[in-house]
């Protein structure tokens, strides 16, 4: 019988001999021209920074800290992220080094707390996410820069445009919209309804999650709402138009750019909405159960439409779509801005996929603290067809894959 040293001495030289017949079979697979697989998750991917986030208590800005720390747990990020947020419950909910409550975005105090949160911690980089802190932080830019703080923004005119201002600049460009009229007396209601027949979709010029949308049938439906509204204190006449109304399926397409060149995009069609049976259009902002799709069209329409909006874009951009009863595409929303569940989706399908260069939200803080990537990502169609998000109140994040039925419970 062999001796355990004779033994340690045989298991030491088979596992010296697969190596080499490794080896040796790497060898002439590259002589093939036939690569092997490798973690896309490797030190290139991995940095290492100070940031600070905003608007963390809320959705958006909660899953792109949660997608940040994903990437850390997967060792593709150090990060040291302080988060603020004005409501001071919702605060309390992200995983964040330091957080602070500042005053709201429309505060003169707004940005120069940022600029005293960045010196005391040392920030290397500052993304504001809600929309309406992006714009007031982009307007400012120069302000951060000055003291050493980087930004990934686009230039403010292409965060949160008036509907009307988006509207004209796609049909300048050529861009599918819908046939719209602004409305500011009850006289444009009838004059919308006779040249665009019904039913229409009334919607407010400004804001974001279907805000003071509604699908209505007739002239009278439509001053009933506005009149309410403007009762109620929430909008004026002004504030409203309308446009045909789309009852085909409902479409996102977010993209990532950089000074004018298109890194990475994706889509997807949303399903469900949450609380759906207690908001009057059935549209309550992001949803609840979504399903990626790799579409041409949609990819087409959804690069055309950033770059009416901005021909050199340079950021997160997300465009919303809807199709029309003759079976078109029509955008009916793009702003240089992040939609609730981007980061989200990055976060889930880079965990079920063990790929980090999945996640959006890292790709994003890379290209904005370093200016490169170190890996390759394909321009359209980043994740595969079929996966579904599914979350909704109090039940977590679910990933579904179409396919053969997996799931991954993300959260």
């Amino acid at each position: 019988m062999p001796c355990s040293a004779q033994i340690r001495h045989r298991s030491y030289w088979r596992r010296i001999g697969l190596y080499y017949t490794l080896v040796l079979w790497i060898d002439l697979w590259e002589d093939l021209g036939i690569s092997m697989p490798r973690s896309s998750s490797h030190v290139t991917m991995r940095i290492k920074a100070r940031i600070l986030v905003t608007g963390v208590g809320g959705s958006g800005g909660f899953n792109f800290v949660s997608a940040l720390r994903t990437a850390e747990r997967a060792g593709a990020a150090e990060l040291f992220i302080v988060g603020t947020d004005y409501n001071r419950y919702h605060i309390l909910a992200p995983d964040v080094n330091v957080r602070h409550r500042t005053p709201r975005h429309s505060d003169p105090e707004f940005i120069p707390t940022l600029l005293t949160l960045a010196k005391q911690h040392t920030i290397e980089f500052i993304h504001p996410h809600p929309s309406s802190e992006a714009k007031v932080v982009s307007e400012m830019r120069k302000r951060f820069e000055e003291e050493g703080v980087s930004l990934y923004l686009p230039d403010a005119s292409a965060i949160a445009p008036s509907k009307d201002y988006i509207i004209k600049r796609l049909n300048d460009n050529g861009v599918p919209v819908p046939s719209t009229k602004i409305v500011k007396e009850p006289e444009d209601v009838e004059n919308a309804f006779r040249e665009l027949g019904g039913p229409l979709w009334i919607r407010a010029r400004a804001g974001a999650g279907g805000r003071l949308g509604l699908k209505v049938n007739t002239p009278e439906e439509a001053i009933l709402w506005i009149r309410l509204n403007v009762l109620q204190g929430r909008a004026t006449w002004s504030d409203f138009l309308l446009h045909t109304y789309l009852p085909g399926r409902d479409f996102a397409f977010d993209s990532l750019w950089y000074r004018g060149k298109l890194i990475t995009s994706y889509a997807r069609e949303r399903l469900e909405y949450p609380l759906r049976h207690i908001s009057l259009s059935g549209i309550t902002g992001t949803p609840s159960v979504a399903r990626t799709i790799r579409h041409e069209e949609i990819n087409r329409v959804g690069i055309a439409a950033v770059l009416a909006l901005d021909p050199s874009p340079h950021g997160f951009y997300s465009v919303d779509l809807k199709e029309g009863a003759d079976g078109k595409i029509y955008v009916t929303e793009v702003d240089g801005k992040w939609h609730t569940t981007a980061p989200l989706w990055g976060e889930a399908i880079s965990l079920a996929y063990s790929d980090q260069t999945m996640n959006l939200a890292l790709l994003y803080l890379h290209l904005g603290i370093t200016g490169a990537l170190d890996i390759d990502v394909p321009k359209y169609d980043l994740y595969p067809e079929g996966l579904y998000l599914i979350r909704q109140l109090d039940t977590g994040v679910i990933l579904y894959r179409e396919s053969d039925g997996k799931t991954w419970r993300i959260r």
